[in-house]
Order: structure tokens, then sequence, then C-alpha cells
């Protein structure tokens, strides 16, 4: 009787955790336009749209053109892409860049839905509105590194280089770390799978981790830096936690930028960066 029951309560869980697994994945912020537009302007940031008029998220220009690269950042799952200007602002303080933060499809304004695919479709759209002139980096945070990553891999030609804050080998092995009595791997629909992705790219790929990362542990983000063979640098953030590497200290960035080959030469936003 006992036996029967656990196996019926484990089948009930690893039916309910299938179903909303997205919903366990993404967790996004839902503002109108309007609203992220007047948060967008306390920060100098612009509404990005493609080429047909649909608002793909936002845009904060060097003060100084032509900018000497552009940089597309990809957040994680919480929030929206506007909770990432300090991205802009801290590497807007050390060169004349032009930075762009993605809106995924579900967060924000923006509708679509919340999956895998379509970030992938949203991010591969978004580097074709970009300029053809300019070098282009991509920086992902958690969740975006597996965006990143896919960018990276299925446009190698035009991405000059990758940053990965908190990044994972894949999501499926996460998964399975957070879920160990349950098959997660196999139970995963989107997975992320950065060290397969990065594969196909030999650009520069500069790893930050969290030494005591409770979201994404950073043996995750160690195979994947084992992994992979081209150009690439390794920071552990001692004593950090996953929410820790959210604002990455300045010299950090100063370290990565000299690591993507970026001179570091002028501060047009000083004051608010990191």
């Amino acid at each position: 009787m006992i036996p029967a029951i656990l196996v019926t309560v484990y089948l009930t869980v690893f039916v309910c955790l299938t179903a909303v697994q997205r919903k366990l994945i993404y967790h996004p912020c839902r503002e109108s336009l309007v609203t992220l537009e007047t948060r967008a302007a306390a920060t100098e940031f612009q509404a990005w749209h493609n080429v047909v008029g649909e608002h793909i998220g936002w845009k904060r220009l060097s003060k100084t053109q032509p900018a000497v690269a552009q940089f597309l950042i990809l957040h994680g799952n919480t929030g929206c892409a506007l909770d990432w200007n300090h991205y802009a602002d801290a590497v807007q303080s050390l060169c004349g860049v032009d930075v762009y933060l993605l809106e995924y499809p579900g967060y924000g304004s923006r509708l679509g839905a919340l999956c895998q695919d379509g970030f992938f479709r949203a991010a591969a759209e978004a580097v074709a509105e970009l300029s053809r002139e300019q070098r282009t980096y991509v920086i992902g945070e958690s969740l975006g590194t597996g965006v990143a990553t896919y960018l990276a891999a299925s446009m190698p030609q035009k991405i000059s280089g990758v940053l990965l804050v908190a990044p994972y080998n894949n999501m499926g092995a996460v998964a399975q770390h957070h879920l160990k009595v349950f098959p997660a791997r196999w139970m995963l629909r989107d997975k992320f799978a950065s060290d397969i992705y990065l594969r196909r790219y030999s650009g520069p790929v500069g790893f930050l981790l969290a030494d005591r990362d409770e979201v994404v542990p950073n043996q995750f983000g160690r195979r994947l830096y084992d992994g992979y063979s081209g150009p690439k640098r390794l920071w552990v953030a001692p004593n950090a936690g996953h929410d820790d590497l959210h604002r990455p200290a300045i010299d950090w960035w100063k370290q990565a930028l000299n690591f993507l080959d970026i001179t570091i030469s002028q501060a047009e936003h000083a004051d608010k960066a990191t």
C-alpha cells in the first residue's frame, strides 16, 4: 500500500513539474511600453525598434561617434531588459561603444511565447538590426548566457567576442542538480546547451563565475570553460553568490574589455558606472 502511494505521489509531482517547467524557469516583468519608456528616459535609453517598427528592446548610443564597437546585452530570467542598464553604464564609462538591451518575447511589453526557440529567434533578429560597420560583442548573464552562446555559434562571423556572467554548460545539467530524484535532463524542454553551441565558435570568450553560486553552481560554468577550445579567460568572484554577479565590479569590466581587445579610452557615464 505504502509503495503504491509513494509511486503515485512521485508520478504526480513528475507530471506537474513537466507541465509547469517554463513557469519555473521564466519570471518576466510585464509593464506597458509607456511605463518602460519613462524608466528608460531616466537613464538616457531610447526604445529600440526593428525594421518593421516592432519594439525589441532599448539602446543607448555612444556620445562619441562613430562608436568603437557595439554591445548586445542578453539578460537573465527575471525582470526586464532595463534592469541591466548598469551593464551599459559600466562599459560606456570605459569606452565609446553603442549598447543595446534585448527584450525577450514575453518580457516587458513585448508579446511572444516564453521559450528557448523564441528567445533564439529574437536574438538573431536583433543582431541583424545592428550596424554591419562595427564589431559586435555579446554579454549574457545567467539564462542569457545560453542565448549568447547560441548567437556565437549561429553567426560566428558577426560576433567578435562574448562575455558570460554566471554561465552553465547546459540547463539540463543544472536542472538535474536541483532535482536529483527526477530525470530532469529528459524532462526539460528548453535545454540551452551552451557546451554544444560553443563547439562552433572560435572567438574570445570570458567567463565570470561566483565562488558560492547557489542557483547555477560554478562547477557547470567551469565545465563550459574547460570544454571551450578558443581564446578564453576565467574569473571567479570570491565569496560571491549568484545574485552578487548581477553587478560586476568595475575592475572586472576593465579586465574583460582588455581581454576583448577593446581600448579603454573615455568616460561617458562614469557617474553611473558599477
